[in-house]
């Protein structure tokens, strides 16, 4: 049976028929929106909470990264099942129960008395988070079915998307400071109470998928697979790399991914079609995104260190320093998705995004002790922030573009597992590399004197800013040489599909 027959079979046994140009569209722009945005802030809103938390909660510094690692390792593990979920009972009751139950378990984490509680509620909003996310991105794309239209929703959906992790360090900074650490968990509770008012007003529950099963082996495979691939990564941060922690780990994540791949080609109701990874653009769309996110990691996690430990900035003044990036990446995002990438297409949009980033991470690594913001941070973040803006919304717009509408939420679950598993990926590498420079820098010179530890910190940075310009440079040449030439042609017969 063909695709396309497949999809019309699909479509005839649907609940519902999609939305096609619904008056309510920008509202439900908006509802998508806001939670995706407590998705994304939840990736970093935390991390400038992490001292007055451990503080409070009195766990060690070892424990101290389980607190990030504990979303990125559910979310990222769960992401194709949420997606598939969403296909297989519906996209609007996917989307409810992941707003509900993200906002109940982020009430769980604010209110945690202890280490493990606090774990416990971050790894369940990653695992509700992964229910959510493709949900809402699915829902997003069978609402807008104007070309025009769609560009401009996705690339107003794209901007949330990329600067997200720089405005959850502004709102968890303010949060930290005048309110407390727990209330950048609590913050959640408020704005799911908007996404779920608004969604269950707006949003139909179509389903594309409802006559297919649910994969199981597949689910566990990939799981497992992908669990273990964050968690070895993870592990570099604490152990070298030589211990079966991290090695054992990212062996036995390669396996169980290798065999999710096969089964996929055996079962007759796959997880993860393997259609929606042979189209050229799409491959080079998500290898775009893992790199994107692993390569931003150098920017947000070392830049808050630099700027709260070298500058003295407080947790508020941090985020706001962090502003003109997301304004530069925001505009970006207009001009590559709706001038740019319909007018020349995204070999040569992705390919200078990239290229323009790591200008921007190459000048950050001037950065010294007694440097100014304003002179030598505040240009290489705009610089690095439009760069950004270019290459994320058109590699996610690309990475789906023409998928069938059945497969819309496993799709998009694919795009935002890239993301986490890039993102995990990046930490663990600029982590172990920045600490190697550190410590070399020290071989040889007094440790205790104060100025030689400093100058060691800035060592740190500037090799972390470095190799996040030599992955955006490589971005650069994989997308230049993988993306096809021209505008991409929707596929007449192709549910309008278009992921951020």
């Amino acid at each position: 049976m063909s695709e396309k027959t497949l999809t019309d079979d699909v479509r005839v046994g649907a609940v519902e028929a999609p939305p096609a140009a619904s008056s309510k569209r920008w509202w439900i722009l908006a509802v998508v929106a806001v939670a995706q945005l407590m998705v994304v802030l939840d990736a970093t809103i935390v991390n400038i909470a992490l001292p007055s938390a451990q503080a409070d909660l009195g766990f060690s510094d070892g424990n101290r990264q389980w607190i990030v690692t504990a979303y990125a390792l559910a979310f990222a593990s769960l992401l194709l099942l949420g997606g598939r979920i969403a296909d297989l009972f519906g996209r609007k009751t996917a989307f409810l129960i992941g707003v509900v139950g993200f906002a109940a378990v982020s009430a769980l984490g604010g209110a945690a008395n202890g280490f493990g509680m606090l774990v416990t509620a971050r790894a369940l909003q990653g695992a509700f988070g992964a229910l959510l996310a493709p949900a809402a991105l699915s829902l997003l794309n069978t609402t807008f079915t104007d070309a025009r239209e769609r560009a401009r929703a996705f690339s107003v959906y794209g901007a949330i998307a990329g600067a997200g992790g720089a405005v959850g360090l502004l709102l968890g900074g303010v949060l930290t400071d005048a309110l407390d650490w727990r209330w950048t968990l609590y913050v959640n509770v408020a704005i799911a109470v908007v996404a779920f008012v608004g969604g269950l007003m707006l949003l139909t529950n179509h389903r594309d998928a409802e006559n297919s099963k649910l994969d199981v082996p597949g689910t566990v495979l990939v799981a497992a697979g992908l669990f273990s691939l964050v968690y070895g990564f993870s592990n570099a941060e604490t152990h070298d790399w030589g211990s079966p922690l991290t090695w054992g780990f990212l062996i036995a994540g390669g396996v169980l991914l290798a065999a999710f791949a096969w089964w996929q080609t055996k079962t007759a109701h796959p997880l993860l079609p393997l259609r929606i990874l042979v189209d050229r653009n799409r491959g080079a769309s998500f290898l775009s995104v893992l790199i994107s996110a692993g390569g931003m990691f150098g920017v947000f996690l070392f830049l808050t260190y630099y700027l709260q430990l070298n500058l003295a900035f407080s947790p508020t003044k941090t985020g706001v320093a962090f502003l003109p990036m997301v304004a530069a990446l925001m505009v970006a995002a207009q001009i590559g998705t709706t001038v740019l990438v319909p007018r020349i297409g995204p070999k040569a949009v992705v390919p200078l995004g990239f290229a323009i980033a790591a200008v921007g991470m190459a000048w950050l690594t001037g950065i010294g002790i007694g440097s100014s913001y304003v002179s030598a941070v505040l240009p290489q973040l705009i610089i690095t922030g439009f760069g950004l803006g270019l290459v994320m919304p058109a590699a996610m717009q690309m990475a789906t573009g023409g998928v069938s509408a059945e497969d819309a939420g496993v799709a998009s679950a694919s795009v935002n597992a890239m993301q986490q598993v890039g993102g995990s990926v990046g930490t663990a590498l600029l982590n172990t590399l920045a600490a190697s420079a550190a410590t070399d820098y020290l071989s040889g010179r007094d440790a205790t004197n104060k100025l030689v530890q400093a100058q060691a910190t800035i060592e740190s940075y500037t090799t972390a800013f470095w190799w996040s310009a030599g992955l955006f440079a490589a971005g650069a040449v994989i997308a230049l040489l993988l993306f096809r030439k021209g505008v991409p042609q929707q596929d007449a017969d192709a549910a309008p599909v278009v992921h951020m």
